[in-house]
């Protein structure tokens, strides 16, 4: 709840394509003109590298005058600030051209455009996200563990579903469920996980993937911010110790028609034609979609066998190791679980081709493979790319990420993603991890 008599400062701000949060700071009197969505901010603000450096050679920049787009606010209005006070809150933003058109370059926009398509189609995605991340002691030369408040000790081993971590960091979660109400996050359960001060929430499931991507997003900037007020960092990278498990963002994501039927629902553990179909053009665009599911350096080193994160194509029921996997439970919940992107994304980007890819399937009868049983990683199955490089170059030239995708959107990210390759290539190890480490 915003207290307008407390309320001094207002921060407008919106994701560029990393998932970096830019912002303007205004006074709490700018609010009628934000609201009329009367502020400015230059489209190439969404399309900077991860260092925040504009992108050589963009047609955002110098051959059109680097223009100005207008912000517009987002349904969800008006925020608090839980990590600075009643004195400030965030105005979340989407970004327009002057005449009203949503900018092609907007993940958020994306995502619109393609829960629009699935609207026509009579559909509604039902999704829930859950989130890895690692709490750090950045301190040192070296990340670790925070210490044990009560102990002073290091958590280095495996803490798989501990209740002694969880309760060694209650002061810490307290304050994040606490900021997940205020802020209007339906967060669910939170767990310990197999790496050294590594944690998961789960994000309840909901019928409205544009408010889903909202509050992922939004939940990674709470995390961040939250953590460094009780002494340590948060991070979302994919793989900060090289020995240890690495962090996801797994996207369960169902189907209903117009009467609010799940058409994943056949009445039986298989589910329907219409799961097949979405399946089937999901892991159709996986490939070529890679680079937005593992958008960083260090995302790859996430992707290895055994390890607890797919590096093959391929589908399954109940079964982890494979990269889409259907839970088990009642007919009427049935859905997919999408297991490749990693912390370090943009919801919105991934929402968008996961999304985009279940409307792809469905829209060509795209049916997969016969679902995999056992080991996926003994299979011979297509494999994800394993390199940056590879997943840049797949992603710039495929028809079906244009098919998923604006143009521009296309365009801006690829040439981040190649100037990141060139630039980040200087950094030593620690600084390349120093650099990620509040930023993804």
């Amino acid at each position: 709840m915003i207290d307008p008599d407390t309320l001094r400062q207002i921060r407008v701000v919106i994701p560029d394509l990393n998932g970096v949060a830019r912002a303007k700071r205004m006074p709490a009197s700018a609010l009628p003109k934000l609201m009329a969505g009367q502020t400015k901010m230059p489209l190439s603000a969404l399309n900077l590298d991860i260092l925040g450096n504009d992108i050589e050679g963009s047609p955002l920049l110098f051959d059109t005058g680097d223009a100005d787009g207008f912000l517009r606010p987002t349904p969800r209005g008006l925020l608090p600030m839980p990590w600075i006070g009643p004195e400030a809150a965030m105005l979340p933003m989407a970004m327009h051209l002057e005449d009203g058109t949503p900018f092609a370059g907007d993940g958020r926009n994306a995502l619109a455009a393609v829960v629009d398509r699935l609207a026509a189609r009579g559909l509604t995605a039902v999704t829930a996200t859950e989130l890895e991340f690692y709490l750090i002691d950045d301190s040192g030369d070296q990340f670790a563990p925070p210490a044990n408040p009560a102990t002073g000790r290091r958590n280095w081993g495996a803490a798989t579903l501990s209740m002694q971590v969880m309760d060694m960091f209650n002061p810490f979660f307290d304050a994040l469920y606490a900021g997940c109400e205020a802020l209007g996050i339906d967060a669910d359960t939170a767990t310990s996980e197999a790496g050294p001060g590594q944690f998961e929430v789960n994000l309840a499931h909901g019928p409205d993937p544009m408010r889903m991507a909202d509050d992922t997003w939004l939940f990674k900037l709470l995390v961040r911010r939250l953590a460094r007020m009780h002494g340590f960092a948060a991070s979302f990278m994919a793989k900060p110790y090289p020995d240890s498990s690495g962090s996801g963002l797994h996207v369960h994501a169902s189907l209903l028609d117009r009467d609010g039927r799940n058409i994943f629902d056949d009445g039986t553990r298989n589910g329907s034609e219409a799961l097949r179909k979405a399946t089937g053009g999901v892991l159709a665009s996986m490939v070529d979609a890679t680079l937005i599911f593992a958008p960083h350096a260090g995302s790859y080193d996430r992707l290895v066998p055994n390890a607890h994160a797919p590096t093959g194509v391929g589908w399954a029921y109940e079964n982890r190791t494979a990269s889409v996997r259907v839970p088990n439970g009642p007919p009427a919940a049935r859905r997919l679980e999408h297991r490749v992107p990693g912390g370090d994304t943009n919801p919105y980007l991934v929402l968008a081709v996961i999304l985009g890819g279940m409307e792809l399937g469905l829209a060509d009868g795209m049916i997969p493979p016969a679902p995999l049983t056992g080991n996926a990683y003994e299979q011979d199955l297509p494999q994800i790319p394993t390199t940056w490089d590879a997943a840049v170059a797949r992603f710039a030239t495929s028809d079906l990420m244009e098919r998923l995708l604006p143009a521009r959107l296309i365009d801006n990210f690829t040439r981040t993603k190649r100037q990141e390759i060139k630039t980040l290539a200087q950094l030593e190890p620690q600084a390349l991890l120093a650099l990620y480490l509040d930023s993804v």
